[in-house]
């Protein structure tokens, strides 16, 4: 199974899958907060353009690597989606939705799969009602991330995207809404209609120029400085229950990538790359005033969490208290949101 590209920083999976991996700001591991904002991209590469310097166990898995710090936070992005797919996201092979392991097959009950393009991104696990548990990254070994603590072991670490799309049929049965869709909206134009609801546009950051493929060698490859997602603290954000019919969505998956995590002293001896600066201080970034946001969308159902989930505890209770002060947004800051091409990356062994 291949397909999958590398476009700029996004992952483009079959059937019109975009994925970015966003920086973030991580969040206290208590209360329940707004989404925090994105700070940039995470720098994506693919795996057999360093066959020289990454990890053997890594060149058996394919796919593509991004660095992170220890204890920072990311949330996927599926802005960019042309055509609506099921996702499976698994972090160390458990699933961030059902807390079930990876399979190669949809479920519904409980549900192990996002619906694209309704779901616009992932934060964390589905951990509780309206809300996810944030991803952060922590090294394996310690028993803190969610695969850790789910299956009692940390073999896999980073994160596993698997994409599933619409059978023909339902593909063409929508493509003819749309079309009938479409030709209403130009009958309302054409005739002066008021209250055509307008496609809502949310600007990405542009992503960086990718590297020039391959790197000098330095060395034989070593074992692999892993890492794998934890959780953090808790924000409101919905995981969507799928309201299509189950056949609807093909048997098998389109694409997959495995996506390896990489401490910045890796990355650096690996690509010859510098790593993204460390995460920006939370209370400059309120202080400067920038927005979180809240997302609702009224005409999707919650999924309920799974006991799998709900008792993940924080990387806190792992690797010690977070000294960093918090600092809440100021009133204003937190903005409503809705209501109220590259060379194939390689798959492997996993």
């Amino acid at each position: 199974m291949s397909g999958v590209r590398i476009d700029g920083n996004t992952l483009r999976l079959p059937g019109g899958v975009a994925v970015r991996f966003v920086r973030t700001l991580r969040l206290p591991e208590s209360g329940t907060h707004p989404l925090p904002p994105g700070l940039g991209e995470f720098p994506v590469r693919r795996v057999s353009d360093f066959p020289d310097t990454v990890p053997e166990a890594w060149r058996a898995r394919g796919g593509v690597m991004l660095p992170m710090y220890l204890r920072e936070a990311m949330w996927l992005s599926f802005a960019g989606t042309t055509e609506p797919a099921a996702l499976q996201v698994g972090v160390g092979k458990v699933c961030a939705v059902s807390g079930r392991p990876w399979s190669d097959r949809l479920t519904r009950d409980p549900q192990n799969y996002v619906v694209l393009p309704r779901q616009p991104w992932l934060d964390g696990i589905n951990s509780g009602k309206g809300t996810v548990r944030q991803f952060v990254a922590v090294p394996l070994g310690l028993g803190a991330t969610v695969e850790g603590q789910v299956t009692g072991e940390e073999v896999w670490g980073g994160v596993q995207l698997q994409s599933f799309p619409l059978t023909g049929e339902a593909r063409e049965r929508r493509r003819e809404q749309e079309r009938l869709r479409a030709e209403r909206q130009r009958s309302l134009h054409a005739t002066g209609g008021y209250g055509v609801a307008m496609p809502m546009a949310m600007s990405a950051p542009p992503a960086p120029a990718p590297a020039p493929a391959g790197a000098p060698g330095r060395g034989a490859p070593r074992a692999a400085a892993a890492m794998g997602l934890g959780v953090g603290g808790s924000m409101r954000q919905e995981v969507y229950r799928d309201d299509r019919p189950a056949a609807d969505w093909a048997d098998t998956p389109a694409g997959r990538v495995f996506v390896h995590l990489v401490t910045p002293p890796e990355w650096r001896r690996i690509t010859g790359e510098e790593p993204p600066p460390s995460p920006v201080d939370r209370a400059a970034y309120t202080r400067a005033g920038l927005p979180w946001f809240d997302y609702y969308d009224d005409e999707a159902q919650d999924l309920a969490p799974t006991d799998t989930l709900e008792t993940v505890k924080p990387v806190g209770d792992w690797i010690g208290d977070d000294h960093e002060p918090w600092q809440q947004p100021a009133p204003g800051q937190v903005k409503p949101l809705k209501d109220a091409p590259g060379s194939p990356v390689e798959d492997g062994d996993w």
